[in-house]
């Protein structure tokens, strides 16, 4: 069974930093790329980040560029998302998902799992 497992939300205000974390088990992970979506209330689910299977390639949301930093660890089986100078409009739940090497990383559909998602706020 597959499971992705996110932590390291919280509350923060602006201008202030969190790291989120996605534990993946029951599966071999760098088999997949690995990707950070959000979603805030109201809206559709939004890609914000993506790494390849070995962590070579990157790439964000032009939103997030210079501020968020996605990264992987595959002997802990974990992929992170470091995020920096947080806005207010970053608030959402935050979802990491798994895909295989083909298809579109930035697109939702593309991903086969995903974990249950983790609250940011950042206030003002």
């Amino acid at each position: 069974q597959v499971q992705l497992v996110e932590s390291g939300g919280g509350l923060v205000q602006a201008g202030g930093s969190l790291r989120l974390s996605c534990a993946a088990s029951g599966l071999t992970f760098s088999n997949y790329d690995m990707g950070w979506f959000r979603q805030a209330p109201g809206k559709e689910r939004e890609f914000v980040a993506t790494i390849s299977r070995r962590g070579g390639l990157t790439y964000y949301l032009d939103s997030v560029k210079g501020r968020f930093t996605i990264s992987r660890d595959n002997a802990k089986n974990t992929v992170y998302l470091q995020m920096n100078s947080l806005k207010p409009e970053d608030t959402a739940v935050y979802y990491c998902a798994a895909k295989l090497y083909y298809g579109d990383s930035s697109l939702a559909r593309e991903y086969k799992y995903w974990g249950q998602g983790t609250q940011v706020t950042v206030s003002s």
